[in-house]
């Protein structure tokens, strides 16, 4: 069995750079809590990264764009304390500090030997799959978004893998796009993820993105990895595979909705057999004092109540042992 650790959106900019990357009194193991433990419990490790390594740019539109995020190098650190192994970057906040900045985060990253895939020099780089070689088989990761469509990368500007849908999934000449992108993924992998930064901040999954998520599995995804909205929504058991619509936020500094909570989510906990997900483990999460720990009693309790009726939506059920989440996958 093979199990990967995935994440909602990491931002380790703004108040977190400020208070905790550049603070080299900070152990960079800190910022993960009592997490960390059920994290390097699995096989690999996979965040959507939500911000730009780098000390380098300027902010991209400090009049129009209300948010610029950026971490300075040392968190690349904090990534290795606990061993991610893969960063997902098609995001609407990678290309906050321009082009200088995202080459220096590919430079960083790199040199760090953690993978990327979502965002590169040209189309063809943004579009092609980070590979995980692991003992039980091999991971493709594929990333996308549907944010900032200045952003997109083509045969010769950087940029990310901007993708358009509607009400049928994907439109051309992105729906030619993603299918060679994930047959390409399938070629170098035994397992196949699609990362989608897609649709609005808050809310329930559209009736578009609901078809998108249909699409790309049947392009050939063996799981779908939704994140960008800030709060967790429902799983979904499409043709044997899964579709996680919206993970949540992971680490960030952001405001806290007391009724949506958003500073709650999971660690979700692939289990992968013979090619395909038998279950999915979800941890319970909070996001306290610009990091991340493992939710408390009443903290789990609201996420097995939300997890539970926004899953029923799609028909999964959800059984529960000591407020870790079980979906079996079917």
């Amino acid at each position: 069995m093979m199990r990967i650790a995935l994440t909602g959106d990491v931002m380790l900019g703004r108040l977190i750079d400020q208070y905790v990357i550049q603070n080299r009194s900070v152990r960079p193991d800190a910022l993960w809590g009592d997490v960390l433990p059920v994290m390097l419990s699995a096989d690999c490790r996979l965040v959507n990264l939500e911000c730009v390594i780098s000390s380098q740019g300027t902010e991209w539109r400090p009049t129009t764009k209300a948010f610029h995020f950026r971490a300075r190098p040392r968190t690349i650190d904090f990534l290795s304390a606990a061993k991610i192994n893969g960063v997902t970057l098609a995001n609407n906040h990678v290309l906050d500090y321009g082009s200088e900045a995202l080459l220096d985060c590919f430079q960083l990253l790199d040199q760090a030997g953690i993978k990327r895939t979502g965002a590169g020099a040209t189309m063809e780089e943004a579009l092609a799959p980070l590979v995980l070689d692991l003992p039980e088989g091999r991971v493709a990761v594929v990333a996308l978004t549907d944010n900032e469509p200045e952003w997109e990368a083509t045969k010769t500007k950087l940029g990310v893998n901007y993708v358009a849908y509607g009400d049928r999934g994907l439109k051309e000449p992105y729906r030619s796009r993603m299918t060679q992108a994930l047959q390409s993924a399938r070629r170098q992998g035994d397992f196949v993820i699609l990362s989608a930064h897609v649709g609005p901040n808050w809310g329930e999954p559209s009736k578009h993105i609901q078809a998108l998520a249909h699409d790309l599995i049947d392009m050939g995804a063996d799981l779908y990895w939704g994140h960008s909205n800030h709060t967790l929504q429902g799983i979904e058991c499409y043709k044997g595979k899964a579709i996680l619509y919206s993970t949540g936020d992971f680490v960030d500094d952001y405001w806290v909705d007391k009724d949506e909570r958003n500073d709650l989510s999971f660690l979700f906990m692939l289990e992968v057999e013979q090619g395909r997900i038998a279950r999915i483990r979800l941890h319970p999460t909070c996001i306290e004092d610009l990091g991340v720990r493992l939710a408390n009693e009443q903290e789990a309790s609201f996420l097995k109540k939300s997890i539970t009726m926004k899953c029923e939506t799609f028909g999964v059920k959800i059984a529960f042992e000591n407020h870790v989440g079980i979906v079996t996958v079917n």
